[in-house]
């Protein structure tokens, strides 16, 4: 069973601090063997929050939640992580539709764009994402942005 808590970088404990940057560090620096700059001020940003994911006691699952204006023009999603040895068991569908039912309660009837990396592109569609953009290299991984449009 998943406990998941919704909260603004002023309400995370230095504990929950450390975890879901640890997790994110696993995820896309190590395991994608990804040098990038991981801490990009948009954590602390006014109308960011941290999605996390509690299986056990154990942070399993992340995402970052974030309000229009802070990474595209729409609300939007990123560092979508979920922790090697917890993959596989349907976790990232359980993740992304809390992080679209989260987006709809705090930006209600608002678009929702992420930066996904393509090889999830089906995923995102099966939620009802669709590609805006084209294929791009970021962090030498290929990309692209897609859209849902204003949940209901």
């Amino acid at each position: 069973m998943m406990n998941w808590v919704c909260l603004t970088f002023p309400q995370l404990s230095t504990e929950q601090l450390y975890e879901l940057l640890k997790l994110r560090v696993d995820v896309f620096v190590v395991e994608q063997t990804c040098p990038y700059a991981e801490l990009d001020n948009k954590d602390r940003a006014e109308g960011t929050y941290h999605l996390l994911g509690y299986q056990h006691g154990r942070l399993v699952a992340y995402s970052r939640l974030l309000s229009s204006g802070t990474s595209y023009n729409n609300v939007s999603f990123g560092r979508v992580a979920i922790e090697l040895s917890s993959r596989g068991c349907g976790l990232g569908q359980e993740l992304i539709s809390t992080a679209l039912s989260y987006c709809q309660q705090l930006w209600p009837n608002q678009d929702i764009d992420i930066g996904a990396q393509e090889y999830l592109r089906a995923f995102y569609e099966g939620y009802g994402f669709k590609a805006i953009s084209e294929v791009y290299l970021e962090d030498d991984i290929p990309h692209l942005d897609m859209r849902i449009s204003k949940l209901c």
